[in-house]
């Protein structure tokens, strides 16, 4: 049985960044987080690597790998540890050339393990797949269901993230299907509780799903 493990994504405005550096740090003092993913959208350059500066001690402080969203090239400049890229980004093999072949980089799969049979094939080091719940957090142009978080862990090495909407009310069944790491936004920011309450639960979930998983 492989584990299945937190991947925390950053809320799409840090309107303060020090004030959330602060909440970050309280988030990841909840429980086990492997990555943090930079997901600033609309933000500039410099507003970006501004959060990365800010953010990434605070991250490797609690062993949580740094990853940024859609700009390879910019995640080289700031020594990011990785990057995610979506399929009408830049394509895997230039982002590779850009991070070097220490890097993480992810890529997203939609509902399709065709697509996530590229990427891995291309040297992708996670695929992810979602939207699987309904998502305020961004967009979600395709519907997952579990089934592909299953054939996928029955029949693939590279680890799948499972991505949309993941709340520690519907994490558990995730894990169980043979996600390899859970991706979550507000289901931690927005968590009723407070960040860390939310890192905690959805731990907790993690937990139940891979104990009915075995």
């Amino acid at each position: 049985m492989t584990d299945c493990r937190l991947y925390l994504i950053t809320p799409p405005t840090l309107d303060d960044l020090a004030a959330f550096a602060r909440t970050l740090a309280e988030a990841l003092d909840g429980g086990d987080v492997a990555a943090l993913q930079i997901r600033l959208k609309d933000a500039s350059d410099e507003a970006i690597a501004a959060a990365v500066e800010a953010l990434s001690p605070i991250a490797r402080a609690h062993d949580a790998a740094v990853i940024l969203n859609d700009r390879p090239d910019l995640a080289a400049q700031t020594r990011c540890d990785g990057v995610h890229i979506g399929q009408d980004d830049m394509p895997l093999a230039q982002a590779r050339k850009l991070m070097g072949q220490g890097a993480m980089i992810g890529v997203t799969c939609h509902d399709s393990r065709h697509l996530a049979m590229e990427a891995a094939e291309a040297g992708a080091d996670y695929v992810a797949f979602g939207a699987f719940f309904p998502t305020t957090t961004k967009d979600a142009l395709t519907t997952a269901d579990l089934e592909i978080l299953s054939i996928w862990q029955e029949t693939m090495e590279v680890p799948s993230v499972a991505i949309g909407g993941v709340t520690p009310e519907n994490a558990a069944p995730l894990a169980t299907a043979g996600a390899d790491f859970l991706a979550v936004s507000a289901g931690v920011w927005k968590h009723v509780g407070g960040p860390a309450a939310g890192v905690a639960a959805l731990n907790a979930a993690i937990a139940e799903g891979l104990a009915a998983r075995g």
